[in-house]
């Protein structure tokens, strides 16, 4: 079963930028790309490497560590046996940004 947890308010993500937040002992990464968020854990699957500070080009994510670009809209490197990142759907409820997490987590 899913549940909703928010996260941060709007105004403290407007577009163009990126914020760290901390949510039930895990580090995601919110990105706000030209008005569409993204949640992404913060750790590279490669090496574990932060990427709340990687380069952002458009929708893709390169890791600061090692350059592995990953699409934000689907976590994954290209290729098909590409590395992914674990991502959030992400939900704007009034002035809250709301992760859907598992209810596993």
């Amino acid at each position: 079963m899913s549940r909703n947890v928010t996260v941060t308010r709007t105004r403290e993500l407007p577009s163009g930028q990126r914020k760290l937040v901390f949510m039930e002992g895990r580090s995601i990464v919110l990105f706000n790309v030209d008005g569409r968020l993204h949640a992404v854990d913060n750790s590279c699957p490669h090496t574990g490497a932060s990427l709340a500070g990687g380069r952002l080009d458009g929708n893709v994510l390169q890791c600061p560590a090692h350059g592995l670009r990953f699409d934000l809209a689907t976590g994954c490197t290209p290729g098909a046996n590409g590395l992914c990142l674990k991502t959030f759907p992400v939900r704007v409820v009034g002035d809250d940004i709301v992760l859907v997490v598992d209810g596993a987590a």
